[in-house]
């Protein structure tokens, strides 16, 4: 046996037991990918897929053991890429960074310009998706760290920590009627055209159980994945936007055209979290950037998370 031939049985789980795209994704045959899996199952003693004529219909339970012993042995090969590279190349290497656009445009810039100035020799690759496809790239191996908030503090497959917390605001014209409000209500909100984020991004999971709590109903005439989008249409008078705070820390006070006004009494407080592939080895500019990120995110923090297997995960947690 070989890792070939982990690696195929592992990449057609992953692909819904197509060998098509199997073999697409891994650059070869889909004869090749067959063969490699056949002679595995003949090597084991066990069939570790069901077959219809030349096609997978679905894992035995043998090829469920199979495959669980696969992720750990090319988990550990990881590994040791990593360790070699680490002591073969010392502060060299690149970073994969997973996370969404509100991260990638407001938060982690400090962060990934600190980095390549304690770090030279270090590239950053930044991976922008969902909360979902954030966990899966890390899962996947595609990132070695991710940033975000929903999808990452409940896998199983992850460790997370808490990285900071932040609010929501209301971003208006300053010409709005209610511009000049002080304080702000669900009710003033819900009789507005509203623009914010799609379901699945920034805490809009907050932002609609906060109204329907009340048995509002918000007007939300647009939505989006980017901060930017948001603000962009409220300028142009669409409507009120609800966007992380993080997103407007320097709009308004230049040109004087918009207001915004913080939300934590009406949606609460969310925590962002910072993810790592529960047993992945991190070379020493992983945790330098993580300790860049936040203060919270101590080395020492993180390597206890990831002795203990797990997370503090008590803390109420909505996407960013």
């Amino acid at each position: 046996m070989n890792l070939h031939q982990f690696r195929f049985v592992q990449e057609a789980a992953r692909r819904n037991l197509n060998l098509t795209e199997t073999a697409k994704a891994l650059h070869t045959s889909q004869p090749g990918v067959s063969k490699a899996i056949l002679e595995l199952e003949e090597e084991l003693g066990v069939d570790i897929f069901v077959r219809h004529g030349k096609r997978l219909k679905r894992m035995t339970e043998p090829g469920r053991q199979v495959l669980r012993a696969v992720e750990v042995i090319m988990r550990e090969v990881a590994n040791l890429k990593r360790i070699g590279e680490e002591y073969s190349k010392q502060d060299a290497g690149t970073l994969s960074i997973a996370t969404t656009h509100t991260q990638a445009r407001y938060v982690l810039p400090g962060a990934v310009a600190a980095l390549r100035k304690r770090f030279p020799k270090v590239s950053v690759s930044l991976h922008q998706g969902s909360p979902e496809q954030v966990a899966r790239m890390l899962i996947d191996e595609t990132a070695e760290i991710g940033l975000a908030t929903e999808a990452l503090a409940n896998n199983a497959e992850l460790v997370t920590l808490p990285c900071y917390d932040w609010q929501h605001v209301i971003f208006m014209r300053a010409d709005h009627p209610l511009a000049d409000k002080q304080r702000l209500t669900l009710e003033d909100l819900a009789g507005e055209p509203l623009i914010s984020y799609h379901p699945s991004f920034t805490g809009r999971t907050r932002i609609d159980q906060a109204f329907g709590m009340r048995g509002l109903h918000p007007n939300i005439v647009l939505e989006a994945i980017d901060s930017d989008v948001i603000k962009t249409y409220v300028r142009l008078g669409m409507g009120i936007g609800i966007v992380a705070e993080m997103a407007v820390q320097d709009d308004g006070s230049a040109s004087g055209d918009v207001v915004w006004k913080p939300a934590e009494h009406l949606f609460g407080r969310n925590v962002s979290r910072v993810a790592f592939k529960r047993g992945a080895y991190l070379r020493s500019f992983v945790f330098s950037f993580a300790e860049l990120i936040s203060e919270r995110l101590s080395r020492e923090a993180i390597q206890v998370a990831l002795k203990a297997g797990g997370a503090d995960t008590t803390e109420d947690d909505y996407g960013l």
